[in-house]
């Protein structure tokens, strides 16, 4: 975003950094240096490093091995305490607020301003204030945490870092909850930032954001690092060639769609809330349905009213031809219908529980892993490693916890603890959230799969080349409506963003699909 030459003042230098999980080597003589006022991606795969080198550097843990710098002086960052007074604070992608506190008191929680031994609530306030405006959020600083939208949790994080006026910034995929206005905000600032000479660490999947903000970018890949190039002059392929070490070829797969008879039909489907309002719409066996629409439109909610999750105030939800009085998940998984849910930490893993019961869960009722309520552990043990390796799991193990995974394998446990269902419509809401491009391409492979295998796919995603590249019929969702439907060559980016924005979608009619 700004032009670093050569003199400007090398601000944080990490040398020959090395770290051990138990027989694991998560850092193997990283390198990384950082200069003020630039921003500076760290780019790779799930599990190559980045989050334990970031967490190192934020003081949540410390290295085995190798020294840190900050202005050319040796420090010891032995917590997140000294790490913010030395002038470093992180955003991780996973929140760390207190969720029945208000916005305000987890700005600062644990640097609370007093009056001698009392709380000075009026400074805290004003402070928290004047912070959220400058980072032109659009947050209550009284708000409970709880009442907010993952997007105003992760403003919330943001705030909270600011606090310390940071000469080092760490960013783990900030957009990833964002709208795009609120994305274009985040930059806007990051350019402030940047003019304040202070430097961004900056973590992303996202490649086309690598260009937009960054200026240079350093290569991860097994604990080992790899190079630092510039962000604007190396390619998407080199960056992904570099990332991966292989060349990936072509990103998504071609999908053979055979769309036949209706299997989840929608009509005039409302929920209670209203964050979805008269939508209707059709998922066929054999095609993948798109649903598109800029963050916080109601397209999540759409599939979690469909599951049972969302309640409902009027509408009809059909399920192969029968429309369904009574919407629970239980009842829908025994019919065959799965949702997989967006937020894998929150609501769809047990992450201190092994990988084979996490896979195991959804299925335990089938007869293939119990009899009368007993459980049969050899067949869930053989099913669940197939499973898995179906999914690709790596390392595969299947005692090892949830949380002891990368991002992206965390995403295939989550796919494989549905596959074990004979599935005639799966829902999957923002399925490659927070994982690696080479994670990417294994679950679009996995979607085309089921597609070839007569499954009905209604996929939701924020991700515009996602739903363009993997869908062959796409309803564009705004303030809770179907705004568009398009097919075949109507789908494209221009139509789609023209969906997004305008108040209605020129020369678009919202019609039944027809096989």
């Amino acid at each position: 975003m700004t032009d670093n030459s050569a003199d400007t003042e090398m601000l944080l230098q990490v040398r020959s950094i090395g770290k051990n999980f138990g027989g694991v080597r998560a850092l193997d003589h990283v390198n990384f240096d950082l200069k003020s006022g630039e921003v500076h991606v760290l780019f790779g795969e799930n599990g190559a490093g980045k989050s334990t080198l970031i967490n190192i550097l934020a003081g949540a843990i410390r290295p085995d091995e190798g020294t840190i710098e900050l202005s050319q002086k040796p420090v010891s960052l032995e917590s997140v305490h000294e790490a913010r007074r030395q002038g470093i604070a992180a955003v991780f992608q996973e929140f760390s607020l207190a969720s029945e506190l208000t916005v305000e008191e987890n700005i600062f929680l644990g640097s609370e301003e007093t009056t001698g031994i009392v709380l000075n609530k009026r400074k805290m306030r004003d402070t928290a204030s004047e912070i959220v405006n400058r980072l032109g959020f659009d947050i209550p600083p009284r708000a409970q945490v709880s009442s907010l939208s993952r997007a105003q949790q992760q403003m919330t994080e943001i705030a909270k870092a600011m606090l310390t006026n940071p000469k080092i910034l760490i960013l783990d995929e900030p957009t990833s909850s964002l709208t795009e206005r609120e994305v274009n905000q985040l930059f806007e600032l990051m350019e402030v930032l940047q003019s304040e000479e202070v430097a961004i660490i900056y973590i992303t999947h996202r490649v086309a954001e690598i260009r937009q903000v960054g200026d240079r970018v350093t290569v991860l890949r097994d604990g080992r690092y790899i190079d630092t190039v510039d962000a604007k002059s190396t390619s998407q392929q080199e960056l992904v060639e570099l990332m991966t070490g292989r060349s990936i070829g072509e990103f998504f797969p071609e999908v053979s769609f055979k769309p036949s008879d209706v299997c989840l039909a929608l009509k005039n489907l409302t929920t209670r809330n209203k964050s979805v309002i008269d939508v209707s719409l059709e998922v066929r066996s054999g095609e993948i349905v798109g649903l598109a629409g800029l963050v916080g439109c109601g397209k999540s909610e759409i599939g979690r009213a469909c599951f049972g999750i969302e309640p409902i105030e009027r509408g009809e939800v059909e399920f192969l031809g029968e429309t369904l009085n009574h919407l629970d998940p239980n009842s829908n998984l025994k019919r065959g219908l799965s949702y997989v849910p967006p937020d894998r930490r929150r609501e769809g893993l047990l992450l201190d529980r092994p990988t084979r019961e996490n896979i195991s869960l959804a299925s335990l009722d089938l007869a293939t892993m119990s009899t009368k309520a007993v459980l049969h552990r050899s067949s869930e043990r053989v099913i669940t490693h197939n499973l898995a390796e179906r999914m690709r799991v790596t390392p595969l193990a299947l005692e090892k916890d949830a949380n002891t995974y990368s991002g992206g394998n965390q995403q295939k446990i989550l796919l494989s603890k549905y596959i074990a269902r004979k599935n005639k419509v799966f829902i999957l809401d923002e399925p490659t959230i927070g994982v690696d491009v080479g994670a990417k391409a294994e679950v679009y492979e996995f979607l085309a799969s089921l597609a070839a295998e007569g499954v009905a796919v209604l996929l939701i995603s924020s991700e515009l080349p996602e739903i363009l590249n993997m869908s062959n019929r796409v309803y564009v969702i705004r303030s809770g409506t179907v705004q568009a439907h398009f097919e075949g060559q109507e789908i494209s980016e221009e139509n789609l963003l023209n969906a997004f924005f305008s108040e209605s979608a020129q020369g678009n009619t919202i019609r039944s699909a027809t096989p």
